[in-house]
């Protein structure tokens, strides 16, 4: 599982141009599900996005995590960082997962970090979305669960 992690003050995602989901101060996750990616992926993301300590102190280091202050989570499904750009022009899918499977961890996914009581608001999984966005920062994360043996 892959994850872009930004550091926001506010962001929103429409569908047709109706919000489905908004935060105010917190992390914007955008989520790719691979192949051969499970459970494990999921609930180690969740708990490291959780986890990170990537706001800053009265001393203005980066040294509180999401929980710590009051921050709410923006997950949304992100096909394309499945996306292979090393030959040709053209990116490859095919370490992407099937949408069934890819759905049901993203859901799995969100359900984990709910359980980690952290505010979650989310996309349409395979909906054509408009991401806006206030970056607070800037700061972005790159993240990709551990490959099991």
């Amino acid at each position: 599982m892959k994850a872009v992690l930004q550091r926001v003050n506010e962001a929103r995602v429409e569908v047709a141009g109706t919000a489905v989901g908004a935060i105010g101060r917190g992390i914007l996750v955008l989520l790719g599900v691979e192949k051969g990616d499970g459970e494990r992926d999921a609930d180690w993301l969740a708990e490291k996005i959780v986890g990170l300590r990537i706001f800053e102190d009265e001393a203005g280091k980066m040294n509180r995590s999401v929980q710590d202050v009051g921050g709410e989570i923006l997950a949304v499904s992100q096909f394309t960082l499945a996306g292979n750009c090393a030959k040709g022009r053209r990116p490859s899918f095919d370490t992407a997962a099937p949408p069934a499977e890819a759905n049901r961890l993203y859901e799995y996914f969100l359900d984990r970090l709910r359980k980690l009581t952290v505010p979650v608001a989310t996309g349409i999984f395979q909906a054509d979305m408009q991401v806006h966005l206030v970056n607070d920062g800037p700061v972005t994360f790159v993240l990709e669960s551990p490959k099991n043996p």
